[in-house]
């Protein structure tokens, strides 16, 4: 008995051996880059304060605004068509880095426009977005990452992110330390880029049979690819704004200093947002394949993970809660004591972001691309009002709560609307309701 036990059990692992050591490199990864970040962060926003701090967190809220040209909706769509078509992978490949290649040049051009006509001539805040904006030109090579996910390698990439990001952290600290002026800041985060993207070529010419030099440009494949992609392009874009947006907002509505007070707290907040994606990003593969191959298991899968990233949600948002306060005051001095209470509120919006990445996922699955725009823009939209209405009197924290409300409207409550949509509202709901669910099924056991 206890033999035929162990023989499914190592059965059952065997099965999902590939994507729990592709989740691990993943999550590896994403906790090397959060525990490494938090760190620097902390030195720099005690270094430099809110002010100073508030100042290059704008730029790069501004820079990720810019850097959606580049998305070109294909992040999902090429790892699809990768799984689906591995013989077609250099028109792919080829394809979409051209495409993302046009569209991040367009975003930096646009970039420096913006820099000319928003700040001073030669200011701080001026040369803070021009220096950044080089960091842009570098990021098309991330082809190579969908690559990577396509194959369930992720390991490769993990290691050209953490090297990168440790020579970044490393320059960072050395400059704290140097006691230099705001500026100079910039110049790792563009020096990262650049060293992901030398990292990442390395290890496809090292991974790859086909080597680079066979990838091949199609205008078929790239009107196909637009074609798929724009509704997600789209959304990705209004997904980007409701994510930055409040900090540009903050900036111009109340001050720098109230976004260094903003960003401490949104970061301690998002540093947790890689875990739904590595999750989901490991097992979208898997989910392609059950979806054409077994409906039934397709759903049962989709609803445990809507219920594994809603209960994670939940203990992350809770313990955070709880220590905020303290937390903020010890790890970034009395001068960012507000940022506890905007933590304590942007906190809770990870419960519907992380369920988010599996409905996205779901989305490119299931082809329906328009609800992408549609929650998406309907996210930026409520974000923008709310943060009209509450920065003025609020500041950063009502900043928080327009994050908080803006994506429980367009992540969970806006799916009811929709009959397509309906049925991952019902998956949501039941992951909101999973710890009753299961506390019930352990009583029954019981």
């Amino acid at each position: 008995m206890r033999g035929s036990v162990k023989a499914r059990v190592i059965t059952q692992y065997r099965r999902v051996q590939v994507y729990l050591e592709n989740t691990l490199w993943v999550i590896s990864e994403k906790l090397f880059q959060m525990g490494l970040s938090v760190l620097v962060i902390i030195l720099l926003a005690r270094y430099l304060g809110p002010e100073q701090f508030g100042i290059l967190s704008y730029g790069l809220s501004v820079i990720s605004i810019f850097a959606m040209a580049g998305h070109v909706g294909l992040s999902g769509l090429v790892v699809r068509e990768l799984v689906k078509n591995p013989d077609r992978q250099e028109e792919v490949l080829g394809t979409s880095i051209v495409l993302k290649g046009i569209g991040y040049f367009i975003g930096f051009l646009l970039l420096l426009v913006f820099a000319f006509i928003s700040e001073p001539e030669y200011s701080i805040g001026f040369w803070v977005l021009i220096i950044l904006s080089f960091s842009i030109l570098f990021r098309p090579i991330d082809v190579i990452d969908f690559w990577f996910q396509s194959r369930l390698e992720a390991k490769f990439t993990a290691i050209s992110k953490m090297i990168a990001l440790l020579v970044s952290s490393l320059l960072t600290i050395a400059l704290v330390f140097s006691e230099v002026e705001l500026v100079l800041f910039t110049l790792p985060i563009v020096i990262q880029s650049i060293l992901t993207a030398i990292l990442l070529l390395v290890f496809y010419k090292y991974k790859s049979v086909i080597g680079g030099g066979k990838w091949c440009f199609s205008s078929t494949k790239a009107k196909e690819l637009i074609k798929q992609g724009v509704l997600v392009f789209l959304g990705s874009i209004f997904a980007v704004v409701y994510l930055k947006v409040d900090q540009v907002m903050l900036k111009w509505m109340v001050g720098v200093e109230e976004v260094g007070i903003y960003s401490v707290a949104s970061t301690l907040s998002e540093a947790w947002y890689f875990l739904p994606v590595a999750i989901v990003s490991s097992l979208f593969p898997k989910l392609i394949n059950l979806r054409e191959s077994n409906p039934l298991m397709y759903k049962a899968r989709l609803q445990q993970i809507f219920d594994l990233l809603f209960l994670i949600a939940m203990v992350i948002a809770t313990i955070v809660s709880f220590v905020a306060d303290p937390l903020i005051e010890y790890l970034f001095g009395k001068a960012f004591h507000d940022s506890g209470e905007v933590l304590v509120i942007h906190i809770w919006a990870a419960v519907f972001i992380f369920m988010r990445a599996a409905f996205s996922k779901w989305i490119l699955i299931e082809n329906v691309l328009i609800f992408s725009l549609i929650t998406q823009g309907l996210g930026a939209m409520s974000n923008i009002i709310l943060n009209w209405f509450f920065i003025p009197t609020y500041g950063a924290v009502g900043a928080a709560y327009a994050t908080l409300i803006s994506y429980a409207v367009s992540s969970y409550l806006a799916l009811i609307f929709y009959s397509r949509t309906r049925e991952v509202f019902v998956m949501m709901s039941l992951a909101i309701l999973s710890p009753l669910r299961y506390l019930t099924v352990v009583r029954k056991l019981g």
